[in-house]
């Protein structure tokens, strides 16, 4: 939603993790989807994946002047992104319950049960994304519907066309 108000491309993290799985033969489970993000953190720090998307971002803001890069899990990455420019993170929160119905809607495989989603927390709590979503310049909670979504989507837009994110902390980085 925020990718066609501002009309920015979309960078995922997530998807960069599955590239590096692939190249690396692995299998695209939860379990190796999450010891590999871990991997790639403890050689190259916190700010590993950021690394991985590097050169997609810097092509998204070239082509179209600015890039939403979705799936940030530490403020570590913040200042890896702002290498290419200034960065404001908006977090997205929902309840397990909700998040559970939407990763179910996905349809990856091994990622439709509870296992999976408590694993997927506990990586990411470890990776320092309560510390992210607290130090977040904006914040949608997602999980009233459609209509609401669009409504916070629609404000978060707006201060960002009109400038209003200038004092962003970016995070904290």
């Amino acid at each position: 939603m925020l990718s066609g108000a501002l009309g920015c491309p979309v960078v995922s993290m997530g998807d960069a993790v599955r590239r590096e799985a692939a190249r690396r033969g692995l299998e695209p489970t939860p379990e190796n989807i999450e010891g590999l993000a871990a991997e790639l953190r403890r050689e190259h720090g916190r700010g590993a994946v950021a690394l991985l998307v590097l050169d997609d971002v810097s092509r998204a803001v070239r082509e179209a002047g600015c890039a939403i890069v979705e799936g940030a899990r530490s403020p570590e990455e913040i200042p890896v992104l702002a290498r290419l420019g200034r960065v404001c993170v908006l977090a997205v929160h929902a309840s397990p319950r909700t998040r559970l119905e939407r990763l179910r809607a996905r349809g990856r495989p091994g990622e439709t049960g509870w296992e999976a989603l408590r694993l997927r927390d506990r990586a990411n709590l470890d990776f320092g994304v309560g510390e992210l979503i607290a130090l977040a310049d904006y914040m949608i909670v997602n999980e009233w519907g459609l209509g609401e979504l669009e409504a916070q989507v629609s404000r978060v837009a707006e201060e960002l066309r009109h400038g209003s994110w200038e004092g962003c902390s970016g995070g904290g980085g």
